[in-house]
């Protein structure tokens, strides 16, 4: 399948259309993106996932941004980039009616939130006001003007970063919000052959400015989206992500563990990633590959333990562990 099918082509995409197209995003997007497979892989699969909202926290400088916007380039999607700070306000993010006097009525002015791909740069800057308008958008794609509702594109991802080191001056995101972010990934620095690579090519380029070729359209990422909404999930499969979850409620390190979001987390991830492999049917590996983007920021663990960046992350592990794998045999659906 190539980026200049119709949408009656789309209606034909199969399992595996959906991993070679997967795989082509993923080598357009390494062309401003080096080194970092598996995290684009993982920030693709919540992208095809409904509502995969991504939220990237890690150090200034990591290409949070760029990443951001070359998913949206490459996928044909509008983007739009908000900073966000203490003084922002809901209207500026979701827009409202202006007076127009030539026409002598209120003109609806979209706000940035009216895009496929948002990117919530810093989004614990902003305040609880602007953060919970934010919040409507994520969970109900629609926004409230004037006693209006307006529907948001389709589809509407939000990826939102922060800085771990930085704690003066912003807003914690409080769990319910955290509990809307389908994966929170770290990009981490890269090797020292890949930040070389990343010199030789703006070297070579002559510019900062990347060129990439858009794969898909949004067309194109709601009928991916529709096929994997038909990879098969065995019984078995399913009790494995839910005892995961249930695990973190029980927990002796765990006050609070993660709600059923967490496993209907797993559930759409794995099979997409299942999709990405070209397998109509998931694996209890598929579900091991997103535990820790999926459940981590979803625990609240106890008092003693806030101070542990990677407190959650070993509970995670403690629990992949512990919980026994089934065995889906060749064949079986």
């Amino acid at each position: 399948m190539s980026s200049d099918l119709t949408p009656a082509d789309y209606r034909q995409t199969t399992v595996n259309d959906v991993g070679a197209l997967a795989r082509q995003i993923i080598q357009e997007v390494e062309h401003a993106i080096v080194g970092k497979t598996d995290v684009l892989r993982m920030i693709l699969a919540a992208c095809l996932s409904t509502g995969g909202h991504v939220l990237l926290e890690d150090y200034p400088g990591l290409a949070k941004t760029l990443i951001a916007n070359s998913f949206a380039t490459v996928l044909g999607l509008t983007f739009k980039r908000i900073q966000f700070t203490p003084d922002l306000l809901p209207s500026d993010i979701t827009g409202g009616y202006i007076y127009d006097r030539t026409s002598g009525a209120f003109q609806l002015r979209e706000g940035p939130l009216f895009a496929n791909i948002i990117l919530a740069d810093e989004i614990n800057r902003a305040s609880p006001k602007t953060q919970s308008a934010l919040l409507e958008a994520m969970q109900e794609y629609q926004v409230t003007l004037e006693g209006e509702t307006l529907e948001l594109p389709d589809p509407f991802i939000v990826i939102a970063t922060q800085n771990p080191i930085e704690y003066e001056g912003t807003f914690p995101l409080p769990e319910a919000q955290l509990d809307r972010f389908m994966v929170k990934l770290a990009v981490g620095y890269p090797s020292a052959d890949a930040e070389q690579e990343i010199l030789r090519r703006r070297r070579e380029r002559r510019q900062d400015e990347f060129s990439l070729r858009r794969v898909i359209d949004a067309a194109g990422v709601l009928a991916m989206r529709s096929v994997i909404e038909r990879v098969h999930v065995d019984t078995d499969v399913e009790r494995y992500m839910v005892d995961l979850v249930r695990a973190t409620r029980h927990h002796r390190h765990v006050a609070v563990g993660s709600s059923p979001r967490g496993a209907l987390a797993l559930l759409k991830l794995a099979r997409t990633w299942a999709a990405m492999n070209g397998r109509d049917f998931v694996l209890p590996d598929d579900v091991k590959v997103f535990s820790h983007a999926a459940l981590a920021h979803r625990l609240i663990l106890e008092p003693d333990l806030w101070t542990d960046r990677r407190a959650a992350d070993d509970v995670v592990t403690e629990l992949e562990r512990m919980t026994p794998v089934p065995v889906i045999e060749a064949g079986r659906r």
